[in-house]
């Protein structure tokens, strides 16, 4: 059994009074490895003009390359560039499988969003997907990141939110 630390979307553009706490928490866990991950990826939002973001809901961030910059060094980690809420692509489950990883432990931006989705897609493709609460933030605030701990307690199990 391998393990994946997989930190989703902690770039510039999603840091704010709720979440710059968050990459040095980070940083932390990486750079001293208490928790032994055989593997650390990182995922970088990508948005385009022609975006369902931008065309559904207008929103227009993470076009800039400097709004996709992830905070912290990766230090040669994998970093797995998404347009969507999930971290979950063809990609991504052939580095899962070529490395013969079957937990995979996630950190990051936004629980309510794309740590939740993330979540859910490896819950249903049946792997072992543990969230790391005190290592995800919310831009919207803690209310908002609870309420997202309560919903994957709920559909994931509360044995995997640690």
């Amino acid at each position: 059994m391998k393990s994946l630390l997989l930190v989703i979307d902690l770039q510039y553009i999603f840091i704010n009074k709720h979440t710059n706490k968050l990459p040095n928490k980070i940083k932390k866990i990486i750079d001293s490895n208490n928790y032994n991950y055989d593997n650390i990826a990182f995922t970088k939002f990508v948005n385009f003009e022609d975006s369902i973001f931008v065309k559904k809901l207008g929103w227009r961030r993470c076009i800039q390359d400097e709004d996709k910059k992830i905070v912290i060094n990766t230090q040669n980690n994998k970093i797995f560039e998404k347009s969507i809420y999930s971290a979950v692509s063809k990609d991504f489950i052939d580095y899962i499988n070529e490395n013969k990883i079957t937990d995979i432990y996630l950190c990051g931006i936004d629980t309510d969003c794309c740590v939740l989705k993330t979540a859910f897609d490896l819950f249903e493709l049946e792997y072992n997907v543990y969230v790391l609460k005190d290592y995800c933030a919310c831009t919207h605030g803690i209310e908002m990141h609870n309420n997202a701990l309560e919903i994957l307690r709920r559909n994931i199990g509360k044995d995997y939110i640690i």
